[in-house]
């Protein structure tokens, strides 16, 4: 059972910057496709950035595109989320959540397809 936690959620001021850590254990990470998502209050989660496990990438909203990175450790133990020009409407609890893929699975920010989820941490940007 892979298990997935979420880091570096922080207080910050608009146009700063955070980077979000998911770090997976358990059996065969290599073998997970990995996204991060995110859920403002009263709003429905949303995907923003998502890797295959070959490596594909695709950034789900199109309101983070340029300002948001992700990015895989070389072990594919850890995903990250590098988060630029931070604005208040990215506040939200960000989440990482994985899926057992094959190799030439298509990337996908479906909230529905992932199985495996973290705990949620929390970033807000206010000043």
């Amino acid at each position: 059972q892979v298990q997935l936690v979420e880091s570096g959620g922080d207080l910050v001021q608009p146009g700063g910057s955070l980077r979000l850590s998911c770090a997976a254990s358990g059996v065969r990470v290599d073998y997970y496709g990995v996204g991060w998502f995110r859920q403002a209050p009263g709003k429905e989660r949303e995907g923003v950035a998502c890797i295959t496990r070959a490596g594909g990438i695709t950034y789900a909203t199109d309101s983070v595109q340029g300002r948001f990175t992700l990015s895989r450790a070389p072990d594919k133990k850890t995903v990250y989320l590098e988060m630029n020009s931070l604005k208040p409407e990215d506040t939200a609890v960000y989440y990482c959540a994985a899926r057992r893929e094959i190799l030439s699975a298509r990337t996908t920010c479906a909230s529905y397809e992932y199985n495996l989820w973290g705990q949620g941490t929390q970033v807000t940007v206010s000043s």
